[in-house]
Formats: structure tokens, sequence, C-alpha cells
């Protein structure tokens, strides 16, 4: 509701909000084998050198090498946060984690304390990244180039972000659960104050990775207000389009003055190929360092077969822990359905656990043709829905089914690409239907 109050503009409820490489720059064209053409956006961008980017996340993680200054000058004038640095040591050093790259890091947890009426006692507090997410998100955007990374040996190259010769910023908006009862998440009093607060520090893009679970009217949204205020000083406020597709009018990014980011593949798989009995030879994908023993088959075995005698068919078939018989899985290699919301890894340790030699995850409908990689505990491949299907039927129409499981393979150029992810959120925008918004692969 707004207030009559002239120093208050609106008061609304504080609610809770959810957290939404290497070869990447190289598929948008910026870059060519590690070269960067004179003409390309990057050159005539100077790297982004200088622009000051704000993150509004879970944190940041100072020590990784993303977030190194090297080769980088002294913090631009136009910096207002200077000394605010709300990180702790790792090991007992007394100097700041914050450099000429990584210039600043607040936290801001009010709104959070205020909705479970509880204190953050003073140790966590600080903007370090416990979960990750915050640093990958700002990683993305500005990492610094960092030489000879892989997973695992796959995907091998020099990582860096978007604009590599950034200043990046952190702002802690989003805080883990700390018990059954007190459950994390990003609260609007918190993401309010860390737009307000960036706005200040005078950063000139503010990234956030985070949404509603469904869109708000504009006037008691509190990223259309922040992110309002932030237009109004002009800087350009970056949002994901959501994690809810594929199913239409997901899209929780709708505020008109916000650029979304929609979720999609590039032309690079880590391939692992599923070889049956019967001849045919899946392709799914998948960064286990593991591989089979031996280049021969092993037996094949539906999880739901597989499944304790008290154990609920749907839940084995989904291997989830505590429903599969070890005695049937050992020594085999059990196949596993994979739905939208399924974790993969978990699934791989549910099978690692019950002596399986190797996993193949074939998608439901609801995950459809999104395979994932992951880097799993065992030899493990993750299937698209068609392929999926056809290793369910033909364990139905064989006695004896085999299969084998090659190790993960980097592989470039695939096509098609990019594809959109199938977990993005879609449109159309049920707020204003009239607003196309548009989304950046």
């Amino acid at each position: 509701m707004c207030s009559e109050n002239p120093k208050v503009v609106c008061v609304f409820l504080n609610k809770k909000r959810k957290l939404q490489t290497t070869r990447s720059w190289q598929f948008l064209g910026l870059e060519e084998n590690g070269i960067v053409p004179k003409d390309s956006i990057w050159e005539k961008a100077r790297y982004g050198e200088d622009t000051i980017i704000g993150n509004l996340d879970t944190g940041v993680w100072p020590e990784s090498e993303s977030f190194n200054d090297k080769g980088i000058g002294p913090i631009p004038t136009k910096w207002r946060g200077h000394g605010v640095c709300q990180l702790n040591n790792l090991h007992g050093s007394s100097k700041l984690p914050c450099n000429t790259k990584l210039i600043g890091a607040r936290t801001f947890y009010k709104g959070f304390e205020a909705t479970y009426d509880v204190k953050i006692k003073p140790q966590f507090t600080n903007a370090r990244d416990m979960e990750g997410h915050g640093s990958h998100t700002l990683s993305t955007a500005g990492g610094s180039f960092v030489p000879g990374v892989s997973i695992s040996g796959n995907g091998f190259g020099t990582a860096k972000g978007g604009s590599p010769k950034a200043r990046v910023a952190a702002y802690k908006v989003c805080w883990p659960n700390f018990s059954e009862t007190i459950r994390g998440g990003c609260f609007d009093a918190d993401i309010l104050a860390g737009f307000e607060a960036a706005i200040s520090d005078n950063v000139d893009v503010l990234s956030v990775s985070a949404n509603p679970k469904k869109p708000r009217e504009l006037f008691s949204d509190s990223f259309s207000v922040g992110s309002f205020h932030a237009a109004a000083r002009g800087i350009v406020a970056i949002n994901s389009a959501g994690n809810a597709g594929p199913l239409p009018e997901t899209v929780a990014s709708v505020v008109p003055w916000m650029i979304t980011v929609a979720a999609s593949t590039i032309d690079r798989s880590f391939a692992t190929y599923v070889a049956l009995g019967d001849k045919k030879h899946l392709k799914g994908s998948s960064l286990s360092p593991k591989g089979l023993p031996s280049q021969k088959f092993y037996p094949l075995i539906n999880a739901e077969d597989a499944k304790l005698a008290k154990a609920d068919a749907t839940d084995a078939k989904s291997c989830n822990a505590g429903t599969l018989d070890a005695k049937k899985v050992n020594g085999k290699i059990l196949v596993c359905q994979k739905h939208k919301y399924s974790s993969a890894a978990l699934q791989g340790q549910v099978a690692s656990n019950a002596s399986a030699v190797g996993l193949v995850l074939g998608n439901d409908k609801t995950a459809g043709n999104d395979v994932v990689a992951l880097p799993h505990v065992l030899a493990a491949s993750n299937l698209n829905f068609t392929d999926g299907e056809y290793v369910y039927s033909y364990l139905r129409r064989t006695k004896k089914p085999m299969a084998y499981l090659t190790k993960a393979k980097t592989e470039l150029k695939v096509k098609p690409s990019p594809m959109m992810a199938a977990f993005s959120s879609r449109g159309p925008n049920i707020i204003f239907p009239s607003i196309l918004k548009v989304s950046l692969l």
C-alpha cells in the first residue's frame, strides 16, 4: 500500500525470492581459438575496462582466480564504495580480501532476520559466498582471465567473464538455510537495500539472478522498484528469466526497464555414448572422470526392477535414496529416470552406493531434450527423453539386456546450437501481455 507520509513512497510485504566458461565467448564470435580479432566487440569495448559490475546474489569467494587483479590498475575514481569490504579471511590474515578487481563486498540481512525474528551470528554476516551461486554469476559477468581451466580434463581453455577487465562488487542479499525452520532465500527488504547501496556506490551495471515464484505488479516488486531507481541513474540492470520452463507464462522477470536473459546451449557438448546390446549407440552427456573398468558389456537393469520389497516403484525408478536393493544392482549399469527437478548428482551417488558400475539417466517428458553434464562419482550418461525411452523399450523386450558406457569427451561445433534450455522460463508476460520481453540467448 502507498503511504501518506512524504518520506515513505509505498509499503509492501517483505517476501522471499528464489535464486536462479571457457568456450562461450568464442561461440559468440568474440574470439577464435584464443585469438581476439581486431574487429571484435571485446576490442572495441576494451574488455569492459573500468566498468563496475555490481552483483546482488549470495556473495563472493574472493580467493577465486576469477577475481585476481593481475595487470589491473587503480580503482576508478568514480567508485564511491571505498573501504567497504565485509569479507572474512580464511587464514587469519589482517589484510582484507578485496583488491583492485574485487573492489567491494557488502551484506544485507535485516529483512531475513525480521522474517524469522532471529539474529544472525556475527561470524556468518560477512559477504563470503558459502553456496557458490554468487561467485558463479559474478565471474560469468566480469571474471578475470584464468588460463589452464578444465573440468576433469574436459572443456580445457581460458575461463573469463563477458567483461574480463571490469571491476566487480558483491552485494550479498541471499542467504543459505540455517536450520529446518529457518530457510534461506533473498528477501525484498534486503534486495532493495542492495540496490540502493549499489546505486550509491556508483556501479555501471547490476546483475541479479534471483526471481519471485510468480511476477508481481510493479509497485509491489522489489526488483521493479530497485531497478527503476537504478535506471533513473543510468545504471543498466540485468535479470534472469527464471528456471521454471518449459511451460508457457513462467517468465518471472517482466520488469520493462530490466534486461531479461534466458538460458541456452552453446556448440560444445561433453559427450558420453551408451552402447546397447542391440548395437544401438545413444549420445548422452556427462562430466564424470570415471570410466568403466574395461571395454566390455555389462548387465543393464531398470531401477524399478531393482527396488527393495517395501520401496515405492516410482521412487525407485527415480533412484531415490533408500529404495534400491544392492544385491540386484551390484556389478550392473543402472537405468534411472531423471525429471526436471531431479538431483542428477545425488542419483549417481545412490547408484554408486548400491554398487552399480555405471548409470544411465533417461529424461522424462518434463526434462525433455535438456541433457546435463555433471561430474558424477561413477561412469554415467544423461540421455534425452527420446533416447531414454528407447533404453526402457530395450529393457522390456530383451531377456538379458547389456550395455557399455564410454568416458566423457569434449565435442565442439555441435549442431543445432544454440538451443533453449528446457528449464529456462518462457513468456508471454502475464502482468503486461502487451509488452514483449526480449530475451538474450
